[in-house]
C-alpha cells in the first residue's frame, strides 16, 4: 500500500476515535537568518489593523474535546484545508474558491472592506460560500470572519460604534463593552457571520504607541482589560457569534510604529512583567469561554528569542495551552506579514504554525493561491512525517467542533 494511504487511513481510524489522542510536541523549527534581536527596526506608522484596513457565565458551547460526529476522511488535503482561512479580492467568491469549498478543503473565510461593498452583496456571498460548505463532506459551516472590533477597525458598517479606548473611558465601562458585544454580534449575525476576530485583549504601555494610537485597547491596566474583554466577548457569544482574544501574549508594549505587518518586531519584556500585563487578560477570557486566540507575529526573548509568538512551540503551547489551560482553537495572525520574511514562503510558514500549535491558519492576503500553498504544504508534511498525526488529529478536531457549534438550526 502506497504510503500517502497509509498515513491518510490512520488519520481516518484516528478521527474516528472518541477518546482524546495525546498531543505530541515536535521539533522547534530551526532558527532561520535574518531575525534581528532585540531593537529590531521599527516600521513606518500603518493604520493599527494586520490586515492595512483601518463577570463572564460559563460557556454552553461544546467544551474543545468534546467530539463532533466524524466524517471518513480519504484525502490528507481535505484535512489540511480543514485548517485553512481563505480570503478573496472584491465582492464575489470566486468559482475556484466555490470549488475549493465544495471539495472539503476550507475551514473559513474572512472577509475585509472591499468583500463588502453593501451588506446585502455580503449576504449573498455568504449564502454562496455555505452553500459550497453543506454540499462538502464534512457539510459543517464555514467559520465567516471578520474584524469588527469597533470605532475605527470596523469591516461592516454598524455596531459596535465605540472604539475600545472609549469603551475603557465611559462612565459604565463594563456596561458599555458588553453593549458593543452584543452590537458586534447583531452587525454579524445579520450578515451571515460567525467568527469576530475581537477583542483585543492588549494592554497598552506608553499613550499613543502602536495599540493605543487606533483606540484598540481598552487600559492601561491588565486588570480593567481582563474585565472590559470577558465582558464583550460574553455579550458577543452568548448571541451565537464566537470571539477571538487577541494578540497573545499581547503587543502592549509595541511603540508607535512597530507594525507586524511592516516588519518585524521584537518586544524585550521581562517575564515577569509580561505573564502580569500581557497574559493576565487572557486568563480572564479563558475563565469566560473564549473560543479562539490569535497569536502575535511579534518575538518575545523571554519566551523565545529566535521566533515570533505564533510560530513559538514554547508560547503557544507552553505558555497558552500548558500554563494558562486554554482548550479552544488558536488561530494565527495574517500570513503575509511581513515580519515572517525570515520564515520562508506561505506554506513554509504554515507548516512552522502548525509545529507551534496553531489550529488555524489565516491566508488573508486575498489570494485564494496562498490558502492553496498552505494547504498543499500542510498535507506533504502530514504525509511526509513532519507533522505529528494525533497532533494534526486534534487540531482538525478542535477546529471542527468550533464550525459544527456555530450552526444555525
Amino acid at each position: 500500500m502506497p504510503r500517502r494511504t497509509i498515513r491518510v487511513a490512520l488519520l481516518a481510524l484516528l478521527l474516528s476515535a472518541l477518546a482524546p489522542s495525546a498531543l505530541s510536541v515536535p521539533s522547534a523549527p530551526s532558527a532561520l537568518p535574518g531575525l534581528p534581536g532585540p531593537g529590531g527596526a521599527a516600521s513606518p506608522p500603518q493604520p493599527a489593523d494586520r490586515r492595512t484596513e483601518p463577570a463572564a457565565t460559563a460557556p454552553t458551547h461544546p467544551t474543545p474535546t468534546e467530539r463532533t460526529t466524524p466524517v471518513p476522511v480519504t484525502d490528507s488535503l481535505q484535512l489540511a484545508g480543514r485548517r485553512v482561512v481563505y480570503s478573496y479580492p472584491g465582492p464575489t467568491p470566486p468559482p475556484e474558491l466555490l470549488a475549493t469549498i465544495r471539495a472539503g478543503r476550507a475551514a473559513g473565510v474572512i472577509f475585509f472592506k472591499e468583500n463588502v461593498p453593501s451588506v446585502p452583496q455580503l449576504q449573498a456571498a455568504v449564502a454562496q460560500l455555505q452553500q459550497a460548505a453543506a454540499e462538502a463532506p464534512p457539510g459543517a459551516p464555514l467559520l465567516l470572519m471578520t474584524d469588527q472590533e469597533g470605532g475605527r477597525i470596523r469591516r461592516l458598517p454598524g455596531a459596535p460604534e465605540l472604539s475600545a479606548r472609549q469603551i475603557g473611558l465611559a462612565p459604565d465601562p463594563a456596561g458599555e463593552a458588553a453593549r458593543a458585544g452584543v452590537g458586534a454580534a447583531g452587525t454579524l449575525s445579520g450578515a451571515g457571520l460567525n467568527v469576530n476576530l475581537a477583542p483585543v485583549l492588549d494592554v497598552y504601555d506608553t499613550p499613543d504607541n502602536f495599540i493605543d494610537h487606533f483606540e484598540r485597547s481598552f487600559s492601561q491596566k491588565p486588570e480593567v482589560v481582563a474585565e472590559l474583554g470577558s465582558a464583550f466577548l460574553a455579550a458577543q457569544q452568548k448571541l451565537g457569534v464566537a470571539a477571538t482574544a487577541k494578540h497573545f501574549p499581547g503587543l502592549g508594549a509595541a511603540a508607535h510604529g512597530q507594525n507586524t505587518d511592516e516588519g518585524v518586531v521584537v518586544l524585550p519584556v521581562p517575564l515577569a512583567d509580561l505573564r502580569a500585563r500581557g497574559e493576565e487578560p487572557y486568563r480572564a477570557a479563558i475563565a469566560a469561554g473564549v473560543r479562539l486566540v490569535m497569536a502575535s507575529w511579534a518575538v518575545y526573548p523571554a519566551l523565545d528569542a529566535y521566533h515570533p509568538a505564533g510560530l513559538s512551540r514554547a508560547v503557544v503551547h507552553g505558555e497558552l495551552r500548558e500554563r494558562l489551560g486554554f482548550r479552544g482553537v488558536t488561530i494565527t495572525d495574517a500570513l503575509e506579514a511581513t515580519a515572517l520574511a525570515a520564515f520562508g514562503d506561505a506554506g513554509d510558514r504554515a507548516v512552522a504554525a502548525a509545529e507551534a500549535g496553531m489550529d488555524l491558519v489565516l491566508c488573508s492576503a486575498r489570494d485564494i493561491h496562498q490558502g492553496d500553498a498552505a494547504v498543499a504544504a500542510l498535507a506533504s508534511a502530514l504525509d511526509s512525517g513532519r507533522l505529528d498525526t494525533a497532533g494534526f488529529t486534534e487540531a482538525v478536531h478542535r477546529v471542527d467542533a468550533l464550525r459544527t457549534s456555530l450552526a444555525t438550526p
